[in-house]
C-alpha cells in the first residue's frame, strides 16, 4: 500500500516553507488559529487548531505499542464475534451463497477505504490518540465544541460491549452442553466482561501482552477452520456433499432491506481495522508503523474471513445456516466432528476469541473516551484523563463496565445481539460520513494557509467510495423488509435502531445548545478552557465559566490559545500548570 502515500522525504521542504508563515509557532487564517505541537513519540511536529485538546509531550500511558501490538490490537478487535455469529444473517440478507461471499470481499474494500481516511488524519495529527475524537475535533472546529460534544455524548452513551459479551456467554454454554435460561446467559456475560475489565485495569503493558497472546489464539483458530474447510471440500470428512451449497450459488432472492442489513453486519464484522489509531501517541514513529501494520492486519483478517465462510458453506446445509442465529461456527464443528469433546473444545476457542475481542475493544475505546474527557466537554475532567493509580485509564474502564452490565441486563435476551449491533453501527456511520466530508474541509483549510501536506494522502476515489457507502448506510435502513414493519432481524419494529440512533444524535445537539448557549445566557457567563496538568503528567482541558463583565478583559489579555499574553511564547507550555484558552 506504500504507493498511496507521499514519501517522508518530500516533507522537509514543505515544512520549511510553512515555517516562513508562522509567528512563534502559530499560523492563522483570520478565524482559525493553528499552533505547532510536538509529541514524545518521535513524530514530526503537527499543526493543530488552537481549540484542540493539549498534546501530551510525555504520554502518561507510555510508549509500549509496537508493530506486533498494532497488528493484534486490530486483529483482536476484528476477529471477535462477527465471523462466528453473523454469517447466517448475511446469508439471509443477501439471499445466496455467491452474493454472501461477494459481501465478505466488499467488507475488505470498504475497510481499506476507511483505513486510508484514518491514516491521512493520523498523518496530520501524529501525536494525538483517540482517532475519531481528534479527527472530528480538527475537521469541524466551528461551532466551537459542537462535534467534540456530540461525539463525546455518543462515545459515552454507546460505550458498551454487551453484544460481544452475550456471544461469549452463548459459546461458553455451547461448550458445556447446557441450555441456559435468559438470566443464566446474562449472568455469564456480565461475569466474562468483568474479568476482561480487571485484566486491563491494573497494568498497560500486561494488558497488551494478554491481548497479543489471545490474538494469536484467535488467528490459529480461524486458520484451523479454514484448513478444515478445505479438507471438507476435498471429501475427506463425514460431510456427505461438501460442494452442494456451491452449485447454483447465486440462486436466491435479495431485498433492499436484506442487502442493507447484511452490509451492516459485514461492517460490524470488520470493525477493528482502526483500533490502533486510538493509541497513536503511544506508538513510536506512528504514521509509518500504522501504515504498514494496519494494512497487514486487515489483509490477514480478510483472507481468513473468506476461507472461514467457504468452510461453513462446505459443511453446513443452507437451511441450517439460515436458522443458525448467532452460532454458525458451532454448527460447522458439529457437522464436521459430530457431538463430542472435540466440538466442545473448539467452542471454547471461539469463546476465547470473543473474550480477546472484549479486551481489544476495552483498550481502544477507553482511550477514545479518555480523549473526549481531555477535550473538556465531559464533566469531572480529572476522572477521565487521569491514569492513576495503575497507569491505566481507569475512569473510562469503569464507565464501560457499568454501561455494558446495564445493556446486558436491560434488553430482551433474544434480541439483544442484533439490536445492539445495529444501534452501534448507525450513529457511528453518521460520524464516519462526517469524517469523509471533513477530510476535504481539512485539506482545503490547510492548503489555504500553506501548512505542510500529510505524509500519507488517500486517493480521491477511495474517499468518495467511503462517503457513498456511509451515505447508503444512512438512507437505506429506512427501507422496510418484505415481512413488513416486524419483518426485520428483531421481534419489534425494524427501524427501531435507526430512530434510536437519530434520537441519540439529536439529543447531543440539544445538550450542546443548552450547555453552550442557553445556560451561559441565563447565568450571565461565557465558557473558556483551561489546561490542567495532573499529578501523573496527564494534560487536559477543563471548561470554566467566566462572568460576562470579565470577558472583555479576558480576551484582551490572552492569545488565540488562551494563554496569558506574557506567557504566550513559553516552550510548548510545559512550564505552565494552568493555561487558559480563549473562545473564538
Amino acid at each position: 500500500m506504500s504507493f498511496w502515500r507521499r514519501p517522508f522525504s518530500r516533507r522537509q521542504g514543505d515544512d520549511a516553507a510553512a515555517a516562513q508563515n508562522t509567528d512563534e509557532g502559530e499560523v492563522s487564517d483570520g478565524s482559525l488559529h493553528y499552533v505547532v505541537e510536538k509529541g514524545g513519540n518521535d513524530s514530526l511536529p503537527s499543526y493543530q487548531e488552537a481549540g484542540g485538546a493539549p498534546v501530551e509531550t510525555n504520554s502518561p500511558l507510555g510508549y509500549a505499542v509496537g508493530p506486533v501490538t498494532i497488528v493484534f490490537l486490530n486483529i483482536s478487535k476484528m476477529i471477535g464475534t462477527g465471523v462466528y455469529s453473523t454469517p447466517s444473517s448475511i446469508l439471509v440478507g443477501t439471499g445466496s451463497v455467491g452474493l454472501s461471499m461477494i459481501y465478505w470481499a466488499l467488507g475488505f474494500l470498504t475497510s481499506i477505504a476507511s483505513l486510508s481516511v484514518y491514516l491521512e488524519y493520523a498523518s496530520y495529527f501524529p501525536n494525538r490518540s483517540g482517532s475519531e475524537v481528534v479527527y472530528l475535533e480538527q475537521a469541524f472546529p466551528r461551532p466551537r465544541w459542537f462535534f467534540p460534544t456530540a461525539f463525546a455524548a455518543l462515545a459515552v452513551v454507546l460505550s458498551f460491549s454487551s453484544g460481544n459479551s452475550i456471544v461469549l456467554a452463548q459459546y461458553l454454554f455451547r461448550a458445556s452442553g447446557h441450555v441456559p435460561t435468559g438470566w443464566e446467559m446474562k449472568g455469564v456475560a456480565v461475569a466474562g466482561y468483568t474479568v476482561a475489565v480487571l485484566l486491563v485495569a491494573f497494568n498497560t503493558r500486561v494488558s497488551y501482552a494478554i491481548s497479543n497472546a489471545v490474538g494469536i489464539v484467535k488467528v490459529i483458530t480461524l486458520v484451523f477452520i479454514a484448513i478444515t474447510g478445505l479438507v471438507v471440500l476435498g471429501g475427506h470428512t463425514r460431510v456427505a456433499e461438501p460442494t452442494a451449497n456451491f452449485k447454483n450459488s447465486f440462486d436466491g432472492k435479495a431485498t433492499p432491506y436484506g442487502l442493507t442489513n447484511a452490509l451492516v453486519k459485514i461492517i460490524f464484522s470488520y470493525a477493528g481495522y482502526e483500533n490502533a489509531f486510538n493509541f497513536v501517541n503511544e506508538v513510536k514513529n506512528p504514521v509509518k508503523q500504522l501504515r504498514r501494520n494496519s494494512f497487514i492486519a486487515l489483509f490477514i483478517v480478510a483472507i481468513l474471513y473468506i476461507f472461514a465462510n467457504v468452510a461453513y458453506f462446505a459443511a453446513v446445509p443452507l437451511k441450517d445456516l439460515r436458522a443458525a442465529s448467532q452460532i454458525s461456527a458451532s454448527l460447522f464443528f458439529t457437522a464436521v466432528f459430530g457431538e463430542g469433546n472435540a466440538v466442545k473444545g473448539l467452542n471454547v476457542l471461539i469463546a476465547l476469541s470473543s473474550f480477546g475481542n472484549l479486551l481489544a475493544v476495552l483498550l481502544g475505546s477507553a482511550r477514545m473516551v479518555r480523549e473526549c474527557g481531555r477535550q473538556g466537554v465531559l464533566p469531572f475532567t480529572s476522572f477521565w484523563a487521569s491514569t492513576r493509580p495503575f497507569g491505566t485509564p481507569l475512569g473510562p474502564y469503569l464507565l464501560k463496565w457499568f454501561l455494558t452490565v446495564l445493556m446486558v441486563l436491560a434488553p430482551p435476551a433474544g434480541d439483544a445481539f442484533n439490536f445492539i449491533v445495529d444501534l452501534q453501527v448507525y450513529p457511528s456511520t453518521f460520524f464516519n460520513f462526517a469524517m469523509g466530508i471533513g477530510l476535504y474541509l481539512l485539506r482545503w483549510r490547510r492548503k489555504k494557509i500553506n501548512l505542510p501536506p500529510p505524509s500519507f494522502r488517500a486517493w480521491h476515489s477511495i474517499i468518495i467510495f467511503k462517503i457513498l457507502v456511509d451515505l447508503y448506510l444512512l438512507i437505506m435502513p429506512w427501507y422496510p423488509p418484505l415481512g413488513g414493519k416486524y419483518g426485520g432481524d428483531v421481534s419489534f419494529w425494524y427501524g427501531t435502531y435507526v430512530v434510536t440512533g437519530i434520537v441519540i444524535i439529536g439529543a447531543c445537539g440539544v445538550y450542546y445548545a443548552v450547555w453552550v448557549y442557553l445556560l451561559p445566557k441565563v447565568g450571565g457567563y461565557r465558557l473558556r478552557q483551561e489546561v490542567l496538568v495532573l499529578d501523573d503528567g496527564a494534560r487536559t482541558h477543563q471548561i470554566i465559566r467566566v462572568p460576562v463583565e470579565e470577558v472583555g478583559h479576558w480576551d484582551a489579555t490572552h492569545d488565540s490559545v488562551g494563554r496569558p499574553l506574557g506567557d504566550a511564547h513559553s516552550d510548548s507550555h510545559e512550564s505552565q500548570e494552568v493555561v487558559r484558552e480563549q473562545k473564538v
